[in-house]
């Protein structure tokens, strides 16, 4: 096994970051050694991530029996032991943060998933977050969806970091970017430092094979078997096209030179699903200069185990990348169909994941507090 993969990734510009938090993690100092030996510089987390986390580990136990003392709602004590492992983890990537001149070293926490279609609340409750871990190198996921591009907007104007989340179609990645350009305009004329608002744009991979290959198989004609496992990283290709077209532009080099960092893509939900494919492939042909690759710690160790860079595979495939999306035109694949229920699904899931969550932490709130009262604090504490 080697490191020198996840080094020529790093110098070929894509920020390695994981996808996965838990106080377990932090407790074992795993993510530190991941910073220290596996060139990893940013962290991202979602409502499932959690879930799995404080469902599947005793770490939790301690600050929940606290907050059912306290008597506090579940949904504020949610959020209490949510902001409290993304804070440490923003202190454990801090240096990274330092280091890149606050490009890198970065933590996500996302806003409630059931409110992705309310603008307002989605402001509010981003800026409550902002102030809740209270650190710089945090970044507040917010979800693409129509109702969420003016409030991404807005929390950039007001100096918040934001990582834009459940991205599918390059329509809306290219709303996401002019909502990005109009907030850090608003940011500059209100006098914030531009250098210290930072934002990446998530533009989801594997699921669209998924949707696109469930499709081809009905279809099941030779053409569209040809086309299986292509989709996902067409799209990824050109959103990748789309951002040089974006950031080339006179608006943005005017916000360049008040000294404003582009928003990167990242490239989310890189481990692959069907197990025909290479494990590594999400990440092997999307190498492009300032992106952004969070993924799984498997997918991590396996590019350590057998992954090979071929150098750049992104700006030299744009032809090929147009030409496999007219293919599944041809064969009967609507892309804007496809791209509508991924992100309605994507909501749904995660909203599935808080909901579950919500219930897991209220079911042991409710027990814990029974044994405080029925048998006494010390008693409870052995336990």
């Amino acid at each position: 096994m080697s490191i020198e993969t996840l080094k020529q990734l790093s110098d070929a510009g894509v920020a390695i970051w994981l996808d996965d938090l838990s106080r377990e993690r932090l407790v074992a100092g795993s993510l530190a050694d991941l910073v220290r030996d596996r060139y990893v510089v940013g962290v991202t987390t979602n409502p499932t991530i959690f879930q799995k986390a404080i469902t599947s580990s005793a770490t939790y136990d301690e600050q929940i029996r606290d907050l059912a003392r306290r008597g506090v709602d579940v949904g504020e004590g949610l959020r209490a032991i949510t902001t409290y492992d993304v804070r440490w983890g923003c202190d454990v990537l801090r240096p990274s943060y330092d280091a890149s001149d606050g490009v890198d070293g970065r933590v996500s926490i996302e806003v409630d998933p059931r409110i992705s279609h309310e603008t307002e609340r989605t402001i509010a409750e981003a800026r409550a977050l902002w102030w809740l871990v209270d650190r710089p190198n945090l970044f507040i996921k917010i979800p693409a969806t129509k109702e969420g591009l003016p409030a991404i907007a807005q929390c950039l104007a007001e100096g918040i970091s934001v990582n834009v989340t459940l991205i599918f179609s390059l329509e809306r990645y290219g709303e996401v970017i002019d909502a990005f350009l109009d907030g850090i305009e608003r940011a500059r004329a209100a006098g914030h430092d531009l250098t210290r608002i930072g934002s990446v744009a998530s533009f989801f991979i594997s699921r669209v094979d998924s949707e696109v290959d469930a499709r081809l198989d009905k279809i099941g004609s030779d053409d569209a078997k040809a086309l299986r496992g292509k989709a996902a990283i067409a799209n990824a290709r050109l959103a990748y096209e789309l951002y040089e077209q974006k950031f080339g532009s006179d608006r943005w080099t005017a916000l360049a030179a008040a000294g404003a960092k582009p928003q990167r893509p990242l490239w989310a939900s890189t481990s692959t699903k069907d197990p025909a494919y290479d494990d590594t492939m999400y990440v092997l042909d999307l190498v492009a200069p300032g992106t952004v690759n969070t993924m799984p710690e498997s997918t991590l160790n396996a590019l350590v185990d057998h992954g090979s860079l071929r150098g750049e595979t992104v700006r030299p495939m744009y032809a090929d990348a147009h030409a496999v999306l007219d293919r599944l035109a041809e064969v009967g694949i609507d892309y804007d169909d496809v791209v509508a229920v991924l992100e309605d699904e994507g909501i749904e899931k995660f909203e599935t994941s808080w909901n579950e969550l919500i219930g897991s932490i209220e079911d042991e709130m409710k027990k814990l507090a029974k044994e405080v009262s029925t048998r006494g604090p010390a008693a409870a504490d052995k336990k």
